[in-house]
């Protein structure tokens, strides 16, 4: 077990650290890992707190500042932990004028978190996402991999409620 740190925390915490070492050994030294690798680590640690980008650093020798600016770049890296399901609001130029910004506005209040937040049950992760491809069926939101068309505030009750 690699003596790290982050390894000497709690058993669990130590854990998922061996885990991720394992899979930085299996794409140490190929060019072009990082993103599998911070994928991967995220599918391990749920998300990608700065310890873990911290360690993924060390361990892959690549600058700190490599690692943490392609976390922040790409939109599917998460520094602060998700809910069980990400719901995402096309903010898209059809979205938006067919009422994407109203079904924002709703979620937020009926959610009870803001954009970029998780709702205190760690049920749902609330984001916006700038075009989902959906344009037709404006406005379109996601929730995990199900696009849900023509979406008004009457069906957003029915649709929460199926999670």
């Amino acid at each position: 077990m690699r003596q790290t740190a982050e390894a000497r925390t709690d058993p669990q915490t130590a854990h998922l650290y061996e885990k991720l070492g394992n899979v930085i050994d299996l794409y140490r030294g190929r060019e072009g890992s990082l993103i599998q690798v911070l994928h991967l680590a995220q599918e391990i640690f749920g998300y990608l707190p700065l310890e873990v980008q911290e360690y993924v650093s060390r361990e892959m020798d690549i600058p700190l500042t490599d690692v943490t600016g392609v976390v922040s770049f790409y939109s599917f890296f998460s520094e602060k932990p998700r809910g069980e399901h990400s719901i995402r609001v096309c903010l898209g130029t059809a979205c938006y004028v067919r009422g994407g910004k109203k079904i924002v506005e709703f979620l937020r209040e009926r959610l009870g978190c803001e954009l970029g937040d998780t709702t205190e049950d760690g049920k749902f992760t609330f984001e916006v996402a700038r075009c989902i491809g959906a344009c037709g069926l404006a406005p379109a939101m996601m929730i995990d991999d199900t696009v849900y068309k023509q979406v008004n505030i009457n069906k957003l009750e029915k649709i929460l409620s199926e999670y």
